[in-house]
Formats: structure tokens, C-alpha cells, sequence
């Protein structure tokens, strides 16, 4: 039988209530047991080690029972138990996290899931695939991905650490270890492009155009015959233009307003084409036909918003304020970030806030909405307070980008060791709390975090392919998530013999 006899009884009543189940308990000829399932201990890939993170989580009850509950009450949620089966609750929590373990696409990963025999069992399947089942599709597992969301994967990542560092005790049945927490931000950047004002107006430019040619050739309405040649005039002339920009020789500067004033005038022309067909097209009446719609008066308002600002800085010679740019009309929360290095001096995308403990798993993370570090602090502390216990974090440590007087003083009533060098001038007192021994070496330690960044970025956090800020947010708790798995199965596979499965270690 593949778990305890209780369990799964409490599961499969579970599973009869909706349509979309947690998992197929009954096994098929040539199926091994989930648990049973024998990993290689000395792999150096990705993968082994995330797998024996996720059999744990499978084979520990309490842990399995909350994760699954939670999946259930989003996925499923009120939904009756009819239509077609959906994916399984288990290869939803397993193929997503796999993909960010090994950092690749849902091409890759449809290909993983139908072939990769490993994979395959912990998937609870037959490790090949046989002709009577239906293969993984690429569109089945992206859908169905997209059904969990930032909160939930925040309440997996907890309840994972919380159990997970149960694995890093030295002794089976002795006391938590306190906390030694670390936190820094870095960028997670967007999938976009470098902006300026030229190009993100020609984005706008060919997404009307490429929208707009078939509603109108659909509603029989003229005028857009030669959509083609409009494409190639204005992308001409924008990089003849930004080529003028980086350019030099004589009269640079009357050339460039010539070819400006030519590239304005031709766009308001093209805006101009495009409103009047806007205004002629019928009203939509299918909801495609308004989603369609609607991305077209989207990228025609980014259109005039961005003629309006080629014109103000190129022919009125305006300076265009930070608040009224945009960064990417494809993924318009991107934020523009200067975190004073040398390279790359900027950065595109969100700043994330990590913080991890001693045993280098991720105890708490956030999409940071400013980029002042220094205003998450206070928040940061509760959150870790609230969710470990007053008495868990005996020291947290931060950077001198943290650095703020009131907000250390006040952390140092709740937490034992608080490491927050000053930025700037130190004066007597500060410098000898500074040179103490334990301020010393847990300021050190604190570097570690770095290392952890780094391997987070390798697990597909360096830069975000899924589109939309809550995309974004889903991707990042992924990320966390294969990052924590992949910390306890690395921790599991050294403590086990070669030839035994992981064995069952609560907190």
C-alpha cells in the first residue's frame, strides 16, 4: 500500500469530493510507490536533489495534509464535481517547482514530464510512457500552473521551512536551533527590453498596426492594405533617429531635429489612421472580441503617450520627469533600479527581499513595491517575529542599506543581536558596538546571503519570463520554493545510505 492505511483513507474521501484530485492513489502495473522511490545520493544535478526534497514533503503527513489542504481550497475551491478531471493537485505543487529547479520552459518541461523517468515517479507514474496514456501538454501544464498564486505559494515556502529545518538538526529529538537570520534585497529583472522613448512608441506603433489590419480587413473596412509598408517607414525612421542620437559629425544636431520633426509628423499621421478605424469598427460581441478590443485602445493610449514625449524632449527640448516614463508596455509594473553599482549601473525589474537563516534556507521573502531597503525593516522583523516566535530569532543582521538609528534601537527590544552597521561617520559609542566580538563575526556571517542569491538566481530567479505582476509574484514563490526543496533534499541524501529511500524527518 503506498501510505499509511489512515492517511490514505482520509485522502481518497478527499479526492471523491471534486473531480480534480490530489493524487491517484491506485497504483498501475509498474508503478512504484512515491515513497519508495530510490534517488541517486551522489548526483551533482539539479534535479535528484529537488526531487528528494518533494518525496519528503509527500511522505511526511502533517506537512503533506496542510500543503494539500491549501491546494485544495485554491484550485479546487467551490468548484462542483463535474467535467473533465483536471490536473492532479500533485503535479501541479511538482512540475511547478521542477521548472524553476532546473530554470527552464514549459517546452522543456513537457518534455521532462513524458520522458524523464525519474520524474515520472515521484509524478507517481509509470516511469515510461505508455501508449494508453495521454502524454503531458505543454498548454496543460502552463494552465494549470497559473492556478496557484502569490499567497499560497507564501503559506507552502512557511510551512516548508518550518518543517524543513527540522532536517538540520544535529540529534533527531533535540530543540530547534535559534535563528541566525540575514537579509538583503536584489533585483529580479523583468523580461524586457532597454527603454527609450523611441522604441517603446515604435512597441506601440506595431502592436496597432499588427491589431488592427485584421479587425478592419474582418469588419470590411479599407485603408489598411499596405500595414506593411507603415511598418517599415516608421521602423526606418526610428533607427535612422536613434542612430543619429549615438552618433556624431556635422550639424548633428540640425539632422536630428529634421529626421524628429519627420518621425513626429509621420506618427501623427499613423495615429490619426488609427482613430478614425478605432472609431469605425463595429462593437465587439464575443469576449474575445472584446479582450481583443481592449488590448488594441490599450497600446493606442501608450501610442499618444509616447509621441507626446518623443515631441516634448526631441522638438520642445524638455526634460522629461522620472514619474511620467514608462519602462515597458509589455510589462508596465517594471521599475526602473539604481542600486549604485558599477555594473550594471541599472536594472529593470523588482527588488526582492530575502532573508535566511544559518542553515542557508529562505525564511522569509518579499516583491518589495518602493526601493528604499530601509523601510522594510520594521515590516521584515514582524513578519519573522510573528511567524517564528519571539523567542526563535536571536540575531538578525543587515547591510549598511538598511542602516536607520530609531529602527535598530527598536528592534533591539525583541531580538538579542541586531547587526545594522551605520552608513557614514561613526562616532565613539557606535565604533565600540561595532568592534565587539559578536557584532564582528555575525556581520561576517551576514556575506553568506550572498551565496544564497546566487544560487537562487541559478534556480531561474535572474530574470522573469511570466508575464503580468502577479505572474512575477507566482514566479518568485516558485523560485523560494525549488530553492528551499532543493536545500532539505541536498540535506537528506547526505544523511541516508546509498541504497535506502529518504527517510521521514519532522521538526
Amino acid at each position: 500500500m503506498r501510505l499509511e492505511d489512515s492517511l490514505a483513507s482520509g485522502w481518497v474521501a478527499a479526492m471523491l469530493r471534486s473531480m480534480r484530485k490530489r493524487f491517484e492513489v491506485q497504483l498501475g502495473l509498474g508503478q512504484t510507490p512515491i515513497e519508495r522511490v530510490v534517488l541517486p545520493a551522489r548526483s551533482r544535478d539539479e534535479l535528484p536533489p529537488v526531487l528528494a526534497g518533494l518525496q519528503w514533503v509527500f511522505q511526511t503527513p502533517e506537512l503533506n495534509g496542510q500543503i494539500f489542504d491549501l491546494l485544495e481550497k485554491k484550485v479546487v475551491g467551490d468548484k462542483k464535481a463535474t467535467g473533465r478531471p483536471g490536473l492532479d493537485l500533485w503535479h501541479i505543487l511538482v512540475l511547478g517547482v521542477v521548472r524553476l529547479a532546473l530554470d527552464c520552459d514549459y517546452d522543456r518541461l513537457e518534455h521532462l514530464a513524458n520522458y524523464d523517468g525519474l520524474l515520472r515517479q515521484i509524478l507517481g507514474l509509470n516511469p515510461m510512457l505508455s501508449d494508453l496514456e495521454k502524454p503531458f501538454h505543454y498548454k496543460t501544464l502552463s494552465e494549470n500552473v497559473c492556478h496557484v498564486d502569490e499567497d499560497l505559494l507564501l503559506q507552502i515556502n512557511a510551512l516548508v521551512v518550518q518543517a524543513g529545518r527540522g532536517a538540520f538538526k544535529k540529534k533527531e529529538n533535540a530543540p530547534a536551533e535559534p535563528i541566525r537570520a540575514k537579509a538583503d534585497s536584489y533585483v529580479l529583472e523583468t523580461n524586457v527590453h532597454f527603454p527609450t522613448d523611441l522604441n517603446l512608441l515604435w512597441d506601440a506603433q506595431r502592436k496597432c498596426a499588427d491589431l488592427l489590419a485584421p479587425m478592419a480587413q474582418a469588419a470590411a473596412l479599407g485603408g489598411w492594405r499596405k500595414s506593411r509598408d507603415w511598418r517599415r517607414k516608421l521602423k526606418t525612421q526610428m533607427i535612422g533617429l536613434t542612430r543619429l542620437a549615438g552618433g556624431g559629425g556635422p550639424n548633428k544636431e540640425q539632422r536630428q531635429q529634421a529626421a524628429a520633426r519627420a518621425y513626429v509628423q509621420n506618427s501623427y499621421r499613423f495615429e490619426e489612421k488609427v482613430f478614425s478605424t478605432i472609431q469605425a469598427l463595429p462593437i465587439p460581441r464575443q469576449p474575445l472580441e472584446w479582450a481583443r478590443r481592449e488590448r488594441l485602445d490599450y497600446f493606442h493610449t501608450m501610442m499618444i503617450k509616447q509621441l507626446d514625449l518623443v515631441e516634448r524632449r526631441l522638438l520642445q527640448g524638455q526634460t522629461i520627469a522620472h514619474e511620467e516614463k514608462i519602462f515597458s508596455l509589455f510589462e508596465p509594473h517594471t521599475q526602473w533600479v539604481k542600486k549604485g553599482k558599477l555594473f550594471p549601473p541599472v536594472e529593470l525589474g523588482h527588488k526582492i527581499l530575502l532573508t535566511t537563516d544559518q542553515h542557508e534556507l529562505i525564511l522569509d521573502y518579499k516583491v518589495m513595491d518602493q526601493l528604499n531597503d530601509a523601510g522594510e525593516v520594521i515590516a521584515l522583523a514582524d513578519r519573522l517575529l510573528g511567524g517564528y516566535g519571539l523567542a526563535a530569532v536571536a540575531s538578525l543582521s543587515f547591510d549598511k542599506g538598511f542602516s536607520r538609528e530609531q529602527d535598530r534601537q527598536l528592534l533591539e527590544l525583541y531580538i538579542a543581536e541586531v547587526i545594522m552597521p551605520k552608513r557614514g561617520k561613526r562616532n565613539s559609542q557606535e565604533q565600540a558596538r561595532e568592534r565587539q566580538r559578536s557584532f564582528a563575526a555575525l556581520r561576517r556571517k551576514h556575506n553568506a546571503i550572498e551565496s544564497d542569491i546566487n544560487a537562487l538566481e541559478h534556480h531561474g530567479l535572474d530574470r522573469c519570463p511570466d508575464k503580468g505582476l502577479h505572474g512575477f509574484k507566482r514566479y518568485v514563490g516558485f523560485g523560494v520554493l525549488a530553492y528551499n526543496l532543493h536545500k532539505i533534499g541536498l540535506r537528506l541524501l547526505e544523511r541516508r545510505p546509498r541504497s535506502e529511500p529518504v527517510k521521514v524527518l519532522c521538526a
